[in-house]
């Protein structure tokens, strides 16, 4: 059995409050061993062959990506929508299909106000990736989501991956990897802060995959416990200064968007505006604001040969 198998066997049996701290002591100890590539590992600069740079000449792409893992996150998805619509922004919403009752009518206002759906998995059960004859049955359940919510893309639950395997969907976009990121369970990254063609023949037929660039708030201020939002301004400017992708996944799920003091694994809301709010001021009409199935057509039109 593998590790991963072996935690999700264990985890309901595991109280969360255990989890969470067992976790902040790993996360320390990571911290510390990798801080030659977390949050920023030099390497992931490269340009990719025959690149020629986003359109309108942008310095960079912007994407905002939101996991709503639970009933908790998707209850909050007006909120945060809300509140994105106030800068005159639009994200991804990544929805899980058979954890929680999914609301037809909210995946209905996230489409109409110019937001988008991508499929979260299946469960969120940690085993979607045990093994491929599990994979090749919960594929079809998944392939039917897309085509029910009319989605193009899948984000995988914990980022595990198999890229051959997720040629079984039928997506146009993935966002389930990450280019940094020695904390998650499957931790080797892509090593890029760009987008990737993930090739299936000869024929195009394979995906775009998207990595996450900046740090997940969840990592940030749950399990290392910021107060600030500094590494995230630090990773931004890199990556601007670099002319990458700056495409940042936070969850509804952990976010408070009442005036209390935050309790459990939550945290202010306010620092994902601010957030907003200083890219924008920073780097006004310097980003190219994009949803991820926009920079995956850019993409395919652009760098896949």
């Amino acid at each position: 059995m593998s590790l991963n198998s072996l935690f999700y066997t264990m985890k309901p049996f595991i109280p969360r409050s255990t989890q969470i701290v067992l976790r902040r002591i790993i996360a320390k100890r990571k911290r510390r061993i990798y801080s030659h590539i977390w949050p920023i590992d030099p390497n992931a600069a490269k340009k990719p062959d025959g690149w020629q740079g986003w359109p309108d000449k942008k310095k960079f792409a912007f994407v905002l990506q939101h996991d709503v893992d639970t009933k908790a996150g998707h209850d909050k998805c007006d909120k945060l929508m809300e509140l994105e619509q106030r800068y005159g922004l639009v994200s991804l919403f990544s929805i899980v299909p058979e954890r929680y009752s999914v609301d037809k009518s909210l995946l209905n206002r996230i489409t109409d106000q110019g937001f988008d759906i991508a499929v979260h998995g299946l469960k969120h059960d940690g085993k979607l990736f045990l093994s491929e004859r599990v994979f090749r049955e919960s594929a079809i359940k998944i392939n039917n989501y897309l085509k029910e919510w009319g989605s193009a893309g899948f984000t995988s639950p914990s980022m595990h991956s198999n890229p051959n395997w997720m040629h079984l969907l039928d997506i146009v976009y993935s966002t389930s990897t990450f280019d940094t990121d020695p904390f998650e369970p499957e931790p080797k990254g892509v090593g890029t802060i760009f987008p990737f063609y993930v090739r299936r023949d000869q024929n195009k037929n394979g995906y775009i995959e998207l990595p996450y660039t900046l740090p997940q708030d969840h990592l940030l201020f749950i399990i290392l416990r910021e107060k600030n939002i500094d590494i995230w301004k630090k990773k931004l400017d890199w990556i601007a200064d670099n002319g990458g992708m700056a495409l940042i996944n936070t969850h509804p799920d952990y976010m408070d968007f009442s005036n209390r003091k935050p309790e459990n694994e939550s945290y202010p809301v306010r620092l994902y505006e601010e957030f907003l709010e200083y890219i924008i001021k920073r780097y006004k009409d310097q980003y190219w604001l994009a949803l991820p199935k926009d920079v995956a057509q850019f993409w395919r039109e652009k760098m896949v040969k």
